[in-house]
């Protein structure tokens, strides 16, 4: 049973809830990552540098996934609940890769946008900031992806939901992930999440893709990007963020348990015996 919560009423016109301090989170996102055998890097972008985080294991066909959060500074649930994830380290057998930090200098002044005024998740087509080109260059040397899961939070929302990139309409993990989210977090149970229609509660599937042409579009989101040049299955995660950090947290811990789960298992279920 979902467990009794209720929102914060903090978030006016913008987010105002807690926040997350970058170096610290940071720390135990590194340490969390090397005690439990990933290789740690960093990529620089101008004045920050990017964590990345990648582990491989001895399967050469084992799928390839690929997690992101802190995108946006006024979004601090995402890097928390991958700090859980990797503290936690029940992945399936899978190469993965993750960037918990994509925007620190925002997250360090709790804003949506870089130190520059660009709001990078806008960026993934015309790389004016220095996050989004560092970000881009490196996975320009990397394999596709055979699934992506973007972490994110919307001040405004009334639960939990989901977009979902799906152009070859794979098997969707939408409702795996739903399900499981609302044992800890409330649904967004409104018909248009996000100014987009739903075509179920709680998950947002763009009725243009896949006969909508992506280059008609001025800006990119990383979503797009990736679903362009790197994966053919995206989920962007969205928690409630006027609710306390914690829901959030297990929220998006939780969508990304079930996504990764669901998705190993069916590509189990389909290789020939």
């Amino acid at each position: 049973m979902l467990p009794a919560v209720q929102r914060l009423g903090k978030n006016a016109g913008g987010y105002y809830g807690e926040r997350i301090h970058v170096e610290q989170t940071r720390g135990a996102i590194e340490a969390a990552a090397r005690r439990n055998g990933w290789s740690v890097s960093r990529l620089p972008a101008r004045s920050h540098e990017l964590t990345l985080l990648q582990r491989k294991v001895g399967n050469p066909m084992a799928p390839r996934l690929y997690l992101s959060a802190g995108m946006h500074g006024d979004e601090p649930a995402g890097p928390l609940a991958l700090a859980q994830l990797l503290e936690e380290n029940r992945w399936p057998e899978a190469h993965l890769t993750i960037i918990p930090l994509l925007n620190p200098g925002g997250l360090t002044q709790n804003r949506r946008e870089n130190e520059d005024g660009i709001d990078i998740n806008r960026d993934y087509r015309h790389f004016r900031s220095p996050e989004a080109k560092a970000h881009v260059e490196w996975l320009e040397t990397q394999p596709s992806f055979d699934l992506t899961l973007l972490l994110h939070e919307d001040w405004e929302s009334h639960g939990f939901y989901c977009y979902e990139l799906n152009p070859d309409r794979q098997p969707s993990l939408a409702r795996p992930i739903l399900d499981a989210v609302a044992k800890v977090c409330p649904i967004d149970p409104t018909s248009v999440i996000d100014g987009r229609p739903i075509s179920e509660p709680g998950i947002i599937r763009p009725t243009e893709w896949p006969d909508f042409e992506p280059h008609q579009r001025p800006e990119w989101p990383e979503a797009v990007w990736l679903s362009v040049n790197k994966t053919r299955l995206n989920y962007t995660l969205e928690a409630p963020s006027d609710w306390p950090i914690p829901v959030r947290v297990q929220a998006l811990a939780a969508a990304v348990r079930a996504a990764t789960e669901a998705h190993a298992s069916r590509l189990l279920a389909s290789t020939p015996k």
